[in-house]
Order: C-alpha cells, then structure tokens, then sequence
C-alpha cells in the first residue's frame, strides 16, 4: 500500500526582481516523511520552505494540502512577543485548537517542553540565548502535534550536545518533517528522503530516497553520466558543425530537418553545460613564513565573567600545524577563551607566552566588524578598487569572484546581504592578512556544503596553528588534531577525537519537574499516586531508554530489505514513544495535583 501523500507541490516558480529561483518545481511529502533538503546559498531554500508552510506565495503554481493536515514551521531566526514566559509562548501557539480544553493544552505544552528540556517554564523569553530560543520556536511546533514539520536551518545556535538532543528527537518523530541544513552528520542521521535544490538539474530538484550518503552516491553517479552524456552531444554537435559548413552543395532538399536537428543538439549542448557550470568559492588562508615552534602557551589559565567560573587550572600550548577543536554548552566559555587567546581579554590568572610579533586572525561568530552600511565592494577593498593577495593585486570585481559575488553585486548594501554572503566577506577579509595562529568562532554559519568543503581543505592545508569552535561535527572531527571540551563549570578535559568525546561524554538529565505545569483544580496526592511520583523520574528514564534501543533496532541495516522484521520494529518504536509521551503527560498531572498541596 503506497504511503498516504500530505501535500502535494505542482510546478512552482519564484522569483525575485529579475533573477529566477527556481522554475517549475515539483514534488509531494507523505506520511512519515523524513527529508533532508540541501542546496547552494542562494538556491531558495528558505524561500520554498515559507511556500510549503503557507507563509508566502509562489509566482506561479500550486500547492495542494490534504484536508485536515497540520503544517508546522520553525524559521531560521524564530520571533516571540515581548515580555512573554515561555509557557505563554506556547499556549499562545495553542489559541487556534478548539477542540483542547485548558487542561488538554497544558499537558501539550508540559509535554513539549519536557522534550524540550526547559527547566523553568516561567522564564521570560527576552532572556533565552539563540539556542534556547531555537528549542522555544520547535517546542512551540511540537505542542502543536503537526503531520509535518518544516524546519529552516534548525542547529544554528545550538550547541553539540543540543544538536543530538535534536536528532534523537527527530529520528524517533513517527510523523513527517522536512529540515534545511548545511551539518552533514545531522542530515545523515535524521534523513532518510533527501532534496537538492540547484539548478545544474534539468528539472531544479533532485530527489533521492536514502541517507545524505546515498545521496551524494547518487549524485555523483548523475554528474559523471551528465558529464558522459555532455561529451556525447559535443561530439554529435561537432559533427553536425561540420556537416554545415560544407555549404548548400553538400545538401539536400531533404536536409533541412537535419539542419533543425543540429540548431536543436547545439542548443541542448547549451543548456547542458550552463547548468553544469557551476562555482564554490575559493578559500584559501595565507600563512606566514614564521618557523617558531612554540606560537602561543598559557599555563594555569583561570577565567570567570561575572560570578561564573568558566575555566580554571587549563593548560594548552599552540604550535604550528596543531588544529584545536572546543566543544561546550552554550555559555560555557568557548568564546570567551577565543577571545583571551587573541589578547581581546585578559586571564584573571595563568601566565601567557607567546612568539614574537605573534600574528593572530581572528572570525568573530556575529561578524561585528562588518559594517552594514558599506557596499560590497568597499567590505572587500576598503582602500580602493585593488586588494594584495600573496603580494599579487587583484581587481575588486575579480577578488569577489572568487566568493562567488557577481559584478552587479558590488554596490549591494552590506545590510541587503544573506548570511552566507556575510560569512564570506569575513572569510575575504581574514584571507588577506598573513597569519601565523588562525582563531575561527562558529566559521560555518549559513556556508552550503560546498563553501563548507572548501573551508575544510583550506584548513586542513594552512600551515599554522588553529583553533576552531563549531557546531558542525563533521568539520571538527576531519580538521582537528585535538579536541578541548569545557563544561561551563570551570572543568575541562582534552580528547583526541570527537569520537572519544562523544563516547565519554556526560549524558543530559531528565528535565526537571519545573516544567511541568499546575492543574487548574489541585488536590492531594493519595498514598498510590504519591508513591508513583516518587518513581516517576526514574521511569521516565527507563521509557526513554528504551525508546533509543528501539530507534537503534529500526536503524539496523541488516533488516532493511525484511519489510516484516522492519514494520515490527516501526511499531515498537511507535509504541515506545507512546510510553514516553504518556508518562510525561501523566508526570505533568500528578506535579498539578502536588502543587495544591
């Protein structure tokens, strides 16, 4: 029995001013659903996903939504009401169900937000990080129970540890979603129906059903028989060049639909390597020559901000061709220890040394120093028309090439341009410097995956040393040598990998019964009930449990082609996340009647 079909796009084309989207684009999300949907800056990703939600109209075509079908959407930078709790938040989101009743609503939100992880629920939402405001906007869509989910660029602004919060969440959702993301573990994990939006294809999307690594199989194989088949029409369209430059004598009455077949081969041949014809921006740090062995060493280094300890006793020592990975929660001080390697602050105790005449380049994550009021082509060559490139002068216009920018773009308005434009005018400017200690802070901000890879190889092939903070995975894990894990307590420990990080490290709590609301009529807990309070926490854990080793069994590759086996697993991961959700809401009844107590 084919898999019922939620939403259904038809042809659908947008653009903005003069320059195309996307033309023509067609597809359908089903029930169950898990896609993954990948494409360069600039594609219109984001666009299409606000189509899909219903937030914007296409210019032409249609879009089709089963009856009854609940559609929720998390933006990239979500919005809330001023001086708002976070469980009003989500109530609010709430006011259009009428068939919940006031206490029905409750147990929706007390269940959102213990999958959420919020400890307080009366927290007022102007004082949450960019994390936690990201986790707000899909708890909100999650009290909301869709049949699809739409989420643009989900782990911008969270933390690692946040990132697999989300990705268990999402590998064990029953119903269907659709995520916009650059992190390449995420998508690997979670997808299992993969997008591309990029108009190398005839069609403007590519479909493949699979993981991001069948994806990248598959696509692949389509390129190089792209490849194959362009060189086929060549040859045919020289041949047919010949054939007509041999003049009317070598002709026939009965050629011309020759002559139309040839005009036709010429034009495909065209179309082909227009489409094929695409760029990624070329990274590429410039070292200095330096052959210093010891570039920068802090011995006992202690740092606080406020009353906080953020590290305390930490040693580390920075030579050239050592890349430095840190990991830590928001808030644990990664950017604060970017920031008194570079001298920007100072240790409150700890002795630094470091080389002589010690040049550091420094990527801001909120990319500060860009000042939205310039042109382009004043952020890339603030002196003039010319940059110095490894002692080589560049025109502006062929220096912005090179990070992808058009000639037209020149005079755009720093404040008109997307984040990836943004990220690669720092990475322009960071380019330019010689340096012998690289210090990059979240570099892979709203970079495709293309730009991603670049980024990677340049990394891997600067000479210096390195220290990277990122939430992408894949990128820390192919680039460092090293990895510093803080715990936004004063500790921190080194690792040798990723990998061992995230085998030894510390697993989240349970949230705690914070979030949990009150019920509106309380009462006192009888000697039953308050003795399956008392076990609730630990149950939880163990429902919880349970449901990871019933995500790992449906993951397993060995039943992949044993539709029975699988189907069984399915619904026992179906009916482990029941067990999960009913125990939270039942947690969120038995703290309502404690709090008359």
């Amino acid at each position: 029995m084919p898999p019922t079909v939620l939403l259904t796009c038809e042809r659908l084309t947008k653009s903005y001013t003069s320059r195309p989207l996307f033309n023509d684009l067609s597809f359908s999300l089903f029930e169950g659903d898990h896609v993954g949907l990948v494409g360069p800056n600039g594609s219109g990703k984001s666009t299409l996903m606000k189509i899909v939600a219903g937030v914007e109209e296409a210019d032409s075509g249609n879009r089709a939504v089963r009856k009854g079908v609940r559609i929720g959407y998390v933006p990239q930078d979500p919005v809330f009401a001023h001086g708002k709790t976070i469980e009003e938040v989500l109530l609010e989101g709430l006011e259009n169900d009428h068939i919940l009743d006031d206490y029905g609503k409750q147990t929706r939100v007390a269940i959102a937000l213990g999958k959420s992880g919020f400890m307080d629920r009366t927290q007022d939402t102007a004082t949450l990080s960019g994390g936690w405001r990201k986790r707000l906007a899909i708890a909100r869509e999650l009290a909301r129970e869709p049949d699809v989910m739409l989420l643009d660029e989900p782990t911008n602004h969270l933390d690692v540890d946040a990132i697999l919060w989300l990705e268990g969440l999402l590998k064990s959702e029953p119903k269907a979603f659709v995520v916009v993301s650059h992190d390449r573990y995420f998508l690997e994990n979670t997808a299992r129906r993969m997008l591309e939006l990029n108009r190398q294809y005839a069609d403007g999307l590519l479909q493949v059903n699979g993981h991001y690594s069948d994806f990248l199989e598959r696509r692949d194989e389509l390129l190089r028989n792209e490849a194959a088949y362009q060189e086929t029409l060549a040859n045919l369209v020289r041949r047919e060049v010949e054939w007509l430059r041999r003049g009317p004598k070598a002709r026939t009455t009965k050629s011309k639909s020759r002559i139309q077949n040839a005009e036709g081969l010429i034009g495909e041949l065209a179309d082909s390597r227009s489409r094929s014809n695409t760029s990624t921006a070329k990274i590429d740090f410039t070292a200095s020559e330096r052959r210093t062995k010891r570039l920068w060493l802090v011995k006992g280094l202690r740092k606080s901000m406020g009353d906080k300890l953020l590290v305390a006793d930490l040693d580390i020592l920075l030579t050239p061709g050592s890349r430095l990975g840190i990991l830590g929660p928001n808030g644990s001080g990664k950017t604060t220890l970017l920031r008194t390697i570079t001298g920007e602050l100072q240790p409150d105790a700890g002795t630094i040394e470091k080389a002589e005449k010690l040049r550091i380049v420094y990527f801001e994550q909120n990319r500060e120093s860009l000042d939205p009021t310039l042109t382009l082509k004043r952020a890339l060559a603030p002196e003039g028309d010319q940059v110095v490139y490894r002692d080589r002068t560049l025109h502006v216009a062929s220096w912005a090439k090179r990070f992808l920018f058009q000639p037209d773009q020149l005079e755009t308005s720093v404040s008109k341009l997307s984040g990836g434009e943004k990220a690669r005018i720092v990475l322009a400017r960071l380019m330019l410097q010689p340096a012998d200690l690289l210090v990059l802070d979240e570099p892979t901000n709203d970079l495709d995956i293309s730009t991603l890879e670049v980024l990677e190889d340049s990394l891997l092939d600067f000479p210096g040393a390195l220290v990277l903070v990122t939430h992408d995975r894949y990128l820390i894990d192919r680039v460092s040598t090293q990895i510093l894990a803080l715990d936004g307590k004063g500790g921190a420990e080194y690792f040798a990998d990723y990998t061992q990080w995230q085998e030894n490290r510390p697993r989240a709590a349970t949230p705690t019964r914070d979030a949990r609301p009150s019920k509106p009529k309380a009462k006192k807990l009888t000697y039953a009930e308050q003795r399956e309070w008392d076990a609730m926490e630990s149950n939880v854990h163990a429902a919880e449990e349970r449901l990871d080793a019933a995500r790992v069994a449906v993951e397993d590759p060995a039943i992949a082609t044993d539709a029975t086996i699988l189907q069984q697993r399915v619904t026992a991961l179906d009916a482990a996340q029941d067990t999960v959700d009913r125990l939270y809401a039942r947690w969120a009844e038995l703290e309502g009647k404690r709090g008359g107590e």
